[in-house]
């Protein structure tokens, strides 16, 4: 994986971290060819990608469903986001030295688990219990299956392959929410967790039967990977991420009932939408890594920036259809240039304990799903409006700015101005 370090990147202490794939060990030979083993985890992240997207889409059939309201059907998803926070530190802690396909396919076994519970929930409290669990995977799934691919890569091409596995939530938003949202809709929102259940069987097998026996990092230990824990400059990172990309789920969290109620279009247009949202992050990602190699730093205030703009271009757009769905687009764009920048930053101060790093980008993105869906309901739900859930993400974007003024503040600090030849240009 490529870990070229850029200065406006370096730690505090000037240390260079060293890549997480350089400590893991080497896998047993390949059963199957290096493509099909990345297909079989890229699945997996697709099942994942569906069940944390699709449950936006079908708000409305869910609260009639369970007889509740839409804000409050919006809670099923914090409370996934919250079991995502959970799980992937807590993972990466006690599973650093275990062996990376028994992982591997223990945590999708947990996430079948999780989307049986919702697919038979017959009250809000049980929903909320499986939506949980089915989150507890999320990011540490993610974690192993780059350290799967980092072991049986050969070294020239450990950093595509890494970049591989991570498509799948990209061609889940593209494919699979879209196809869940209208298999919902026809059928009722179950058979949406149905499918992904399905999604999740096909990738044990998968797993178990093209993914070599990849053993865990021996020199491992959580007391390592925990004295992350104790950089503020980690906690900052994670608070941009938090409460900056909260913004972006403040809005999206209820993009069907906006796009039924304000933009006045029926129900079976809402997966178009989904597909437009989905084109918008592969767009969003690819752009990301060109700003990434041009400062990260500066990519993290455009993205930031950005997503505050076209939020609050939102709250106009959102009456018509197709000005909607453009925006809708720059909304995606931009939070997923914010995604891959701030798993740089992310990586970067956490120094020796990349892991913890890595995988504390999913929790800080979960977060601000948790905290997007939260705000966005109580505004909803007081009677200002589904448009108003867009000026809270306009909110939530500034505060990330906050965030990052602080950290840099910290850097300058510690290490005097923080440029880069690239910055400066």
């Amino acid at each position: 994986m490529t870990t070229r370090q850029h200065p406006d990147l370096a730690p505090p202490s000037g240390r260079t971290p060293q890549p997480a794939t350089r400590a893991t060990p080497p896998a047993s030979p390949p059963r199957a060819p290096l493509g099909l083993i990345t297909t079989a985890l890229i699945v997996g992240g697709f099942a994942i990608g569906t069940t944390e997207f699709v449950t936006m889409g079908l708000l409305p059939q869910i609260a009639t469903g369970l007889g509740v309201s839409v804000p409050t059907a919006g809670h099923t998803i914090s409370v996934y986001a919250v079991g995502v926070v959970i799980g992937a530190p807590l993972v990466a802690v006690l599973g650093a030295r275990l062996p990376r396909k028994g992982l591997a396919l223990a945590l999708m076994a947990i996430f079948v688990l999780g989307n049986i519970a919702s697919s038979l929930a017959t009250s809000y409290e049980a929903l909320m219990l499986g939506r949980f669990l089915a989150g507890l995977p999320h990011g540490a799934f993610f974690g192993v299956s780059a350290l799967i691919v980092a072991a049986v890569a050969p070294h020239h091409q450990r950093g595509r392959a890494v970049s591989r596995v991570m498509l799948g939530i990209p061609i889940a938003n593209m494919i699979g929410v879209p196809a869940a949202t209208w298999l919902g809709q026809e059928i009722g929102w179950r058979s949406a967790y149905w499918l992904v259940v399905a999604l999740a069987v096909l990738t044990i097998a998968l797993v178990a039967w093209w993914v070599p026996a990849t053993p865990g990092n021996p020199h491992a230990s959580g007391r390592r990977e925990l004295t992350a824990l104790r950089n503020p400059q980690l906690w900052l990172t994670l608070a941009v991420g938090a409460v900056g990309f909260g913004g972006m789920f403040a809005m999206y969290s209820y993009i069907a009932p906006t796009i039924t109620e304000v933009t006045g279009l029926a129900e079976s247009v809402i997966p178009v939408f989904l597909l437009i949202y989905g084109i918008g992050g592969a767009v969003g990602s690819l752009v990301g890594g060109w700003l990434a190699d041009w400062s990260v730093l500066r990519g993290l205030v455009f993205a930031l920036v950005g997503t505050g703009a076209v939020l609050a271009l939102f709250t106009v757009t959102s009456q018509w259809a197709l000005p909607a769905l453009l925006t809708l687009f720059l909304v995606s764009v931009m939070a997923s240039i914010l995604v891959v920048v701030l798993q740089l930053r992310l990586m970067s101060v956490a120094g020796d304990a990349e892991t913890i790093g890595a995988a504390s980008n999913h929790a800080a993105l979960n977060i601000a799903n948790a905290l997007g869906a939260w705000l966005g309901g109580l505004v909803i739900a007081a009677g200002w409006g589904y448009q108003a859930a867009s000026w809270v993400g306009v909110v939530l974007s500034l505060g990330g700015l906050v965030f990052l003024g602080a950290s840099l503040l910290l850097h300058r600090r510690g290490t005097g101005p923080v440029r880069s030849a690239r910055m400066a240009s």
